[in-house]
């Protein structure tokens, strides 16, 4: 399982955040893209048209778990993609931002 660890990432890449919708809510990295991995193969479309051509897809979730199944299911479709490890966790553990939709400070659930 290709993996990646939060403090490797760069302010601008791509990050598609996998996790459920109140989870979301509560706070999320700035400029990912949500997709719910209950959601993920019907709203497979809305990341091929959003996911950089010739970039990687950072793949995260909460811990690491719902994360890795999405990074497994994308390597199979030929995209360049790595779990992120330790999830939203390792994100705000290491001072990364976590924001609302709002713009405001949020939290990890």
């Amino acid at each position: 399982m290709p993996t990646v660890q939060v403090t490797d990432l760069k302010d601008d890449d791509f990050l598609l955040d996998v996790r459920e919708d109140d989870e979301w809510q509560a706070g999320h990295a700035e400029g990912a893209l949500h997709i719910p991995i209950s959601d993920f193969v019907a709203r497979y479309g809305e990341l091929t048209e959003a996911a950089p051509q010739d970039g990687r897809v950072n793949v995260i979730c909460r811990s690491g778990g719902r994360s890795a199944q999405v990074t497994m299911y994308l390597a199979q479709q030929g995209i360049d993609a790595v779990n992120v490890d330790g999830g939203m966790q390792a994100w705000e553990a290491a001072g990364r931002p976590v924001v609302t939709d709002q713009g405001q400070p949020g939290y990890v659930l």
